[in-house]
């Protein structure tokens, strides 16, 4: 398979977002907002307590800001293949020389470059310098993030084509993806810590692919997790990875020949 197609449609990606330099800006603001809007809410809720079970008010702040900031990074296109169908499009992709599923990996990765750089690393400065956030435990626990991280958007993005897949059957999927981030948001510890969730759901959630997202990272970054618990976690998000994208795969060989274009 030839590398520099895919590069072309991430680079592609990269440069088009950088044209819209006050949606930056406003995205920054928003992400900013949404921070210290959550952490004032729980600072309100600790009140001179230092720690709730065990749970410092710096390990919640820590969570929100790498939750929201990875979330804003990692953030697929939902409706890039309904798109397609819905307009037509799809006929004529399907017949370029390239893999389509390919190219949606390589416009989603240009679009992550762009927010880490120009969102994802201001908003957690602002973050760091202003709030009392916990620095990494180590340079180690740094690179097993980072892997932990790209896995976790694997998670995210074989979720996110699984789901886009069904748009062959049902066309419009708008109500399946609000359920699916809703799910994502909460299970995934990103708005609410899954150290505060009941035992009874922690448990549930081990067997569900949320908690791989973001959660499993925080965990590496704050050094919660001893080497071999982060070999299992990582080993667990990559066999997420792999069920999932075979689910997706699966509908997408199927979805082409159930295929109904309507627009064109």
């Amino acid at each position: 398979m030839r590398i520099t197609p895919y590069v072309a449609y991430a680079k592609k990606n990269f440069l088009g977002r950088s044209a819209y330099r006050v949606d930056h800006f406003l995205g920054i603001l928003s992400t900013c907002l949404q921070f210290f809007i959550f952490y004032e809410i729980y600072r309100a809720l600790y009140g001179d307590a230092e720690t709730i079970d065990g749970i410092t008010m710096s390990m919640v702040t820590t969570n929100f800001i790498i939750s929201m900031g990875l979330g804003m990074v990692f953030r697929p296109n939902d409706f890039f293949l309904p798109g397609k169908i819905w307009d037509g499009s799809i006929s004529t992709e399907l017949l370029r020389p390239i893999s389509f599923k390919g190219r949606m990996i390589a416009e989603n990765v240009g679009d992550s470059a762009f927010n880490l750089i120009f969102k994802f690393i201001p908003v957690f400065l602002i973050a760091f310098f202003t709030t009392g956030i916990h620095s990494p435990a180590g340079i180690f626990n740094v690179a097993l993030f980072i892997i932990s991280a790209v896995l976790g958007y694997g998670v995210l993005w074989s979720i996110s084509f699984a789901v886009q897949m069904t748009a062959f059957w049902l066309i419009n999927i708008w109500s399946i993806v609000t359920i699916k981030n809703v799910f994502i948001n909460v299970l995934s510890g990103s708005m609410i810590p899954l150290w505060f969730m009941p035992e009874w759901i922690g448990g549930v959630l081990k067997y569900t692919p949320f908690s791989s997202i973001y959660f499993t990272p925080v965990q590496i970054y704050l050094g919660q997790l001893g080497t071999a618990e982060i070999v299992y976690k990582c080993f667990i998000q990559i066999v997420w990875i792999v069920m999932i994208y075979l689910i997706g795969d699966f509908l997408w060989n199927k979805g082409q020949k159930k295929l109904i274009v309507q627009g064109g």
